[in-house]
This record gives structure tokens, sequence and C-alpha cells, in this order.
């Protein structure tokens, strides 16, 4: 009956996507969340999720980098923070001018059946919900079952067939939610009216988005070429195993220079445990 509204009113009537998934995603899953939710934020559709760990959370930060409008739809009440770490997050959402909200009264703690519950609303304010990663049994599904009792669109990002958080986009689209791979199989679906009211600012997307390819082959030198073609994009590689694959052609110091040249460019990203993925 109610909606507690902690920040830009105006956020929760702006155009939007959701985007949702597993709170334990892979590098991949992590990076398509946070690199989709840059590109829609920058052509001014807002972000929803429920600022949850995991694709929740790198969706939210995408929108923040693009300096766009997230919403997240809370399971607590509005003036309390979950996950705590998160809380930065929040702030971030606020001072950009997105929204936090609620239906739970003020001082609502984390319940687990709360979650659930809210997942209607996450839906229920977007045009369309975006799934990037969710298990068989998980509460994305929920939310996709949502969208599509209120006539929503569903999306879908596509992953890898072995890994079980791809059980869910890939059974969606198997079931005719509409394949993505890029911002724009998202865009040519927003309503006509949508599109035309948005005003598309690319200054701010992420890197190679002009392309629909996922993996272009960035401009590298031999040794930074050599790194770049034994990581992967959805699955870290840790520092050990790099110099193991390389040591017949590159020494440990030559790879540390190159790993670091490649993470300043962007094109590496390094994950706690010296560990090492393909950036998006």
């Amino acid at each position: 009956m109610v909606l507690y509204v902690r920040g830009n009113v105006a956020a929760v009537s702006q155009p939007g996507i959701a985007i949702v998934g597993t709170r334990h995603p892979t590098p991949y899953g992590m990076g398509m969340a946070e690199r989709l939710g840059c590109d829609l934020a920058a052509r001014g559709l807002a972000i929803i999720s429920g600022l949850a760990r995991g694709v929740d959370t790198f969706a939210h930060r995408g929108a923040i980098s693009a300096k766009g409008k997230a919403v997240a739809v809370f399971g607590t009440g509005v003036d309390v923070i979950y996950p705590k770490e998160n809380l930065r997050l929040a702030d971030q959402i606020l001072s950009m001018g997105g929204a936090l909200i609620s239906e739970f009264p003020l001082a609502t703690f984390a319940a687990p059946q709360n979650f659930p519950i809210r997942n209607r609303i996450i839906s229920g304010m977007s045009f369309g919900v975006l799934v990037v990663e969710a298990a068989e049994y998980s509460g994305t599904r929920i939310t996709a079952r949502c969208a599509l009792e209120q006539n929503r669109e569903v999306f879908a990002v596509p992953g890898n067939v072995m890994n079980k958080n791809s059980w869910g986009p890939n059974t969606l689209i198997k079931q005719g939610a509409r394949l993505v791979a890029t911002w724009e199989d998202v865009w040519e679906e927003l309503p006509a009216d949508v599109r035309l009211a948005l005003t598309p600012d690319t200054g701010d997307e992420s890197p190679g988005a002009q392309t629909a390819s996922l993996f272009q082959e960035p401009s590298l030198s031999p040794h930074e070429k050599k790194i770049y073609k034994v990581l992967k994009a959805d699955e870290a590689l840790h520092l050990d195993d790099i110099i193991e694959k390389l040591e017949a052609e590159l020494s440990s110091s030559e790879i540390f220079a190159a790993l670091f040249e490649l993470e300043l460019a962007g094109k590496v990203k390094q994950l706690p445990g010296k560990n090492f993925v393909k950036s998006f």
C-alpha cells in the first residue's frame, strides 16, 4: 500500500531496466552486469536492482560509473542498508540522484522472507528484467516470473553451459527470453516513445561498447598479447598459472610488467588472491 522513498522521488518514475542475478557471480557475470549497467545508464535508463551482493552490486556500480540513475529496492526499511558492505554504494546512488525504496516500514531488519517479496517491485518498476547469471534454484527466477505476470520483457545474457550460474539465463533464452550481448539488444526493444524521450549520452559508456563484439582484440605490445591470449573473461587465472603457461616465452619480470600495463589500460582486471581476468 505504501512505498517509502529515500532520495530522488523522480527517479522512481524514470524509464528503467532491472538487472538481476546471482549473489555469487563469475568474473564474466560481474563484468557483464557492470558493463550493461554502465552502457544503459549512459543512455538515460535507470538501473533497477536490489543492492544485494553479486550481480545487483555490479549493475548499480555500472550505473554510478556512467553518472546515471540507479534505483535500489530493499527487503529492509530504507534506513537499513543490507548488506552493510554496500553502504558506500547506497550513498553513491543517492548522490547521483537515484533512490532507495521499500514497501517495508523504517527499521525493518533483513528477514529472509522479505527479499523474494520485494522482487515483484523490481520487475514492476521496469519495462523489462535482464538476467545475467542465476542458478536453477534462485530468487532471480521469482523476478523473471513476476516480469512475465506483469507483461514485462525478459532478457538474458547467455553463459557457459558448464557453469551452474548459466542455468537460469540459458533456460530463459530457450523459453523465449531475448538474448543480450550488448546494450543495443536491450535498446532496440524499448517502446518507441521511451526511445525518443531518452537522450543518449555515450560519453561515459564502457570501453568498446560501440561494437557488438564482446571480446574485441585490443592494440597490445608483443608481451601483452601473449598474456592477453592465455587469460579468459569468464574464468580467473592465478598469477602462478600465468607464469607457468608462459615460462618458455617470458620471464617473470616481463610478465609482471606486462600485467601492470594491461591493468593500467583497463584490458585486464586483478581479482583478490592475485587472480586475473580479461576486462570487458
